[in-house]
């Protein structure tokens, strides 16, 4: 379970710069977003501990009633799979600029999708084993290349100063809600996957020391980025870390580390894809009583066809990361915390559905 809340937090969000718009102090308003995320974390624990036994899909009808309760989980079966087909076409639009530039983006998409579709097919042990195959070269990776930005002497942190030049304002501007929205608040999806972990009761310990460690790595990330490119230049690049990796010329021995970035990047992108994807096909088995695999076919059609209707990458970044964020607020923020209030308001320790 740790390993997956790692690596599902760390996703695709090194591509970019969240909150690069308050510049140099881009680095605080992730740590004003990853403690107003972690608020919502211990939320998300709180009802998963008040109904321990119970999926997103049962706290949702127990705390709003069958019809109502119903309906919010087929909706956020649609929300989910939304957020799916948004790590899908950021895995097409990466491959063709990066990687492919002459490979129809709907190839890529498609195999990378039947491949999530796979892991689905082969069932939640199969999605849970990947992070612990997957994330120890992943940090290898990440920890090789932020000792070369700093033995180049390529990162001037210098560039991180003045500290607050504009004051808190622009801070908690970019903080509230979008760096909360993206990526802290996603966590939402272990409403659906704590109750499949192994041991009995709800892995606190192990979900918060997770949260704590990839918080800590991503806003030293954003750090290191506006360190190597400086805040002007971070904000206006598309793929700041690429860009980023583009400045260790200085190599003789190693080429395209571009590549090996993209691929490190997409480890990310294929777990978050995955876990959304599951999560939409689990809850609408859950709703449905019909078989998992039947749902991933169904679904993962839903997903490719949608991955087209954005004209091209900047159109898809621009309602990613605007009009999408606000979004979120309410299947992150609201719905939880009105769900909270219902499960206060009851009293109520457990409850087991019945059969």
């Amino acid at each position: 379970m740790t390993f997956m809340v790692i690596l599902f937090e760390i996703g695709s969000t090194p591509m970019f710069v969240l909150g690069s718009k308050a510049k140099q102090d881009a680095w605080l308003a992730m740590i004003v977003g990853a403690a107003a995320g972690f608020a919502l974390l211990l939320l998300f624990l709180w009802i998963q501990r008040r109904l321990p036994e119970m999926e997103l899909k049962g706290m949702l009808r127990f705390g709003f009633g069958r019809i109502i309760g119903g309906l919010i989980s087929a909706i956020y079966c649609c929300y989910f799979a939304y957020e799916s087909m948004r790590n899908l076409r950021d895995f097409g639009e990466l491959t063709a600029i990066i990687l492919l530039p002459a490979t129809p983006m709907s190839i890529t998409m498609l195999m990378f999708l039947m491949i999530g579709g796979y892991a689905i097919w082969k069932g939640a042990k199969t999605i849970f084993r990947l992070p612990e195959i997957l994330l120890p070269g992943l940090i290898f990776c990440y920890f090789v290349l932020i000792i070369m930005f700093l033995l180049m002497k390529i990162a001037d942190f210098r560039r991180l100063m003045p500290v607050a030049e504009n004051g808190l304002r622009p801070i908690l501007n970019m903080a509230l809600p979008d760096i909360v929205s993206f990526p802290f608040g996603q966590i939402i999806v272990f409403l659906l996957l704590w109750s499949l972990w192994k041991q009995p009761g709800v892995p606190v310990k192990q979900t918060i020391w997770a949260y704590i460690g990839v918080s800590l790595f991503l806003i030293f990330m954003v750090a290191l980025n506006i360190a190597v490119l400086g805040p002007d230049l971070t904000h206006s690049s598309v793929l700041p870390l690429l860009k980023a990796v583009r400045t260790l010329t200085g190599l003789k021995f190693i080429e395209r580390l571009d590549i090996l970035v993209t691929f490190m990047i997409f480890i990310g992108l294929m777990i978050k894809m995955l876990i959304f994807f599951y999560c939409s096909v689990r809850m609408a088995s859950l709703l449905t009583n019909q078989s998992e695999k039947i749902w991933a076919i169904a679904i993962g059609a839903v997903i490719y066809a949608a991955s087209f209707i954005e004209r091209d990458y900047t159109q898809h970044i621009a309602i990613g990361l605007g009009p999408s964020l606000k979004i979120d607020v309410i299947f992150q923020v609201a719905i939880p915390l009105v769900l909270a209030l219902a499960l206060a308001l009851r009293g109520r320790k457990s409850f087991n559905p019945p059969g």
